[in-house]
């Protein structure tokens, strides 16, 4: 479940929550869309821990940039706006949960 929200900038939107992961994806990649309805189910799992936002590639590019990712999906947890971990490639349920097990408990 993902919910459209509006910010001023890319820092307030990390800023805004203690913890958020970052999804970087591109509508034209395949393991982009597969992993879409798992972070749908985390985002709903640990909805106390943390929050979900997609960041599509193709219309801020710069972003993108600023942020390094060369691969999608490329998932980054930001806690206090600060980046924590990186994720890239089509994870399994089971494999993000266990690589976000320790940010979430």
């Amino acid at each position: 479940m993902s919910t459209k929200q509006q910010f001023r900038s890319f820092e307030d939107m990390i800023a805004s929550k203690k913890r958020c992961l970052v999804d970087f994806y591109s509508l034209g990649c395949g393991p982009c869309l597969m992993l879409a309805p798992i972070l749908d189910e985390l985002g709903q799992e640990y909805s106390q821990y943390l929050t979900i936002f997609k960041v599509d590639t193709d219309k801020y590019p710069t972003l993108a940039s600023k942020y390094a990712i060369r691969a999608l999906p490329t998932l980054v947890l930001f806690e206090n706006g600060k980046e924590v971990t990186r994720l890239v490639g089509l994870l399994s349920k089971r494999e993000l949960k266990d690589a976000l097990k320790p940010f979430v408990s």
